[in-house]
């Protein structure tokens, strides 16, 4: 058996660096608690590492209850303007990890809700760097004195019901200024098709995709691994976006494809199957930690 690993997996930018300033804040913390306002990243067996260390998860309606020697981490994907500043009316130690991109996001997102264009936004409801960019975009259109008008997309079905919608409301006319964006994380081949889709409907349609690099290099990398084994194993938190679009993908261009948070997943059935592969390949989503990837790799030498 060989195996083989994928060109680029693992750890992104973004998530290296909130990772690292969580490691950082716990060293520095003397007293008081360290939190991360909501999940630090989407990969539940690094965040249990950073549990024990005594980083704490807090949740929005817990703001009140902090005290002025805390500290809280603003996670990687980004927060409302209005939930930094209910942050920072504690007076607590507060560590921006957002990551750069996303930031790049919410100033775009912002910038066009404050001109009053019509806002079509591709991504997954309720995700955290989607509520903080929407957030942004309704807070630079009230303070512009425009109503804003944010429609959250996730594939074609979903946006020609909107237009139809729209039409029908008079919100969308020959006159009405759109624009596309997405979540940095959302599928590029989805994303094409919606801009093909909103362009042939409003020809004027002005389209910015903000998808990070990481996602599509990731996606690259384990198209080409794929040519070259016979089964793909994923790793990766399961309520990870990008690790999800990496093991659909890997199921439709492998016959044998699985994905799992940690090595101890790797079952007896599983090890039975992928037994008889002559060569395996390994990739992770970027909310996962180089260990666990060893880990991994190192359980499945052993078959």
């Amino acid at each position: 058996m060989e195996i083989i690993r994928a060109k680029i997996l693992g750890f992104c930018a973004g998530v290296r660096r909130a990772v690292l300033a969580a490691e950082k804040a716990l060293e520095e913390n003397k007293c008081g608690q360290v939190y991360t306002l909501g999940p630090l990243i989407h990969n539940p067996v690094a965040l249990n590492k950073l549990a024990q260390r005594n980083l704490r998860i807090l949740e929005e309606d817990k703001i009140p209850e902090l005290q002025q020697n805390d500290t809280v981490i603003i996670r990687a994907h980004g927060v409302a303007p209005e939930t930094e500043a209910a942050i920072r009316e504690k007076s607590v130690n507060v560590v921006n990890a957002t990551c750069p991109l996303v930031t790049k996001s919410q100033k775009t997102a912002a910038d066009y809700a404050s001109k009053g264009y019509v806002i079509f936004f591709a991504g997954d409801k309720n995700h955290g760097e989607v509520v903080g960019i929407e957030g942004y975009a309704r807070k630079a259109a009230l303070e512009a004195g425009k109503k804003l008008e944010f429609i959250l997309i996730k594939d074609n079905d979903e946006l020609k019901s909107e237009i139809k919608r729209m039409k029908a409301e008079e919100i969308l006319n020959g006159e009405a200024k759109i624009i596309l964006l997405s979540q940095t994380t959302f599928s590029i081949k989805t994303f094409d098709s919606l801009k093909t889709e909103l362009k042939s409907a409003f020809t004027q349609t002005e389209v910015i995709s903000s998808i990070c690099p990481a996602t599509h290099e990731r996606q690259k990398a384990l198209k080409e691994l794929c040519e070259m084994v016979d089964g793909v194993i994923v790793i990766g938190g399961r309520n990870s976006a990008n690790t999800n679009r990496l093991f659909v993908t890997a199921q439709s261009l492998c016959k044998m494809a699985i994905l799992i948070e940690n090595p101890d997943e790797i079952s007896e059935s599983i090890r039975k199957e992928f037994s008889s592969l002559k060569k395996i390949g390994i990739t992770a989503g970027a909310s996962t930690p180089d260990d666990i990837i060893d880990a991994v790799e190192e359980k499945m030498r052993a078959l």
